[in-house]
C-alpha cells in the first residue's frame, strides 16, 4: 500500500509554518532599516522582538501561542490516524483547526482580544474532537 499525505498531514505542515509567518509579520518593514531607527536586529532577535509594541508585539505573542498549540494538534492528528479515524472527518476537523488558528492570529495581531479568545476556545474544542475522532 503506497504511503501518502492526507489533508490532515498537510494541516500539520501548515500549522508548523504558522509561527514562522507570525515572526515574519512582526519583523515586516524593519529589514534594511538601521537599528537606531527601529530596524530589525538579527544579532539579537529575541531582545528586539521583546522590545516591540502594539501589533508587532501581538504578532510575536501569536507566534509563541502558535508554538504552544502545536504539540497537542500534532499529537491529536497522529493519534487519530493511529486509531483509524474516518479520514474525511479527520481531514475536515484538521482543516477547520488550521482556519481557526489563522483567524486567531489575525484577531491577535488586530488587537481583538475577546474575539481572539472565542476563536482560541473553538480551536481547542476542535482539537479535542480531532483527538477523539478515532475513539471506539
Amino acid at each position: 500500500m503506497p504511503a501518502y499525505f492526507t489533508l490532515a498531514h498537510w494541516c500539520i505542515f501548515a500549522i508548523a509554518m504558522l509561527p514562522i509567518a507570525c515572526a515574519g509579520i512582526a519583523k515586516s518593514g524593519t529589514f534594511g532599516k538601521p537599528r537606531s531607527q527601529g530596524g530589525y536586529d538579527n544579532n539579537n532577535p529575541r531582545a528586539w522582538l521583546a522590545n516591540q509594541v502594539d501589533w508587532r508585539a501581538r504578532a510575536n505573542a501569536a507566534q509563541a501561542n502558535t508554538f504552544e498549540a502545536m504539540p497537542f494538534f500534532f499529537g491529536a492528528v497522529l493519534v487519530a490516524h493511529q486509531l483509524g479515524a474516518h479520514q474525511g472527518r479527520l481531514d475536515l476537523l484538521a482543516f477547520v483547526f488550521v482556519v481557526l488558528r489563522v483567524v486567531y492570529v489575525a484577531m491577535y495581531i488586530a488587537g481583538y482580544a475577546n474575539v481572539r479568545s472565542l476563536v482560541w476556545t473553538a480551536g481547542m474544542v476542535v482539537n479535542i474532537a480531532i483527538l477523539f475522532v478515532g475513539y471506539r
